[in-house]
């Protein structure tokens, strides 16, 4: 096996972080939604659109990392670009908790690392 394929491997072995949102929720239970870590990958797509997004990220960068990452408990994508103006009517709050837990894994992992 390559390195890159046990790299790869590795990284599937990852637990997905997931997040519980009131707001979104049905029948008085949130809405969980699970999210894979942040990759290299999603900065990289993140920046095309909104160049400075690690040192000064906007609500639409939010969002959109937001839509990128969040899936259901099967691992089925749960918005899409299409849902963008939708997410954009929410709360700042609300986006700032979604957007907070699915980056608080990145900034976990490599606090465990330094």
């Amino acid at each position: 096996m390559t390195l890159a394929k046990r790299i790869a491997a590795k990284r599937a072995d990852k637990e997905r972080g997931q997040v519980d949102i009131e707001e979104w929720g049905e029948d008085d239970k949130p809405l969980t939604l699970f999210f894979n870590y942040i990759t290299a990958r999603d900065i990289e797509f993140l920046q095309r659109k909104n160049k400075d997004f690690l040192t000064n990220p906007t609500m639409s960068g939010m969002v959109e990392l937001i839509i990128r990452k969040c899936e259901d408990k099967d691992g089925e994508k749960v918005f899409t670009l299409e849902d963008k103006p939708v997410l954009m009517g929410e709360t700042i709050g609300t986006i700032a908790t979604v957007f907070g837990a699915i980056f608080e894994n990145i900034t976990a992992e490599e606090q465990e690392k330094n």
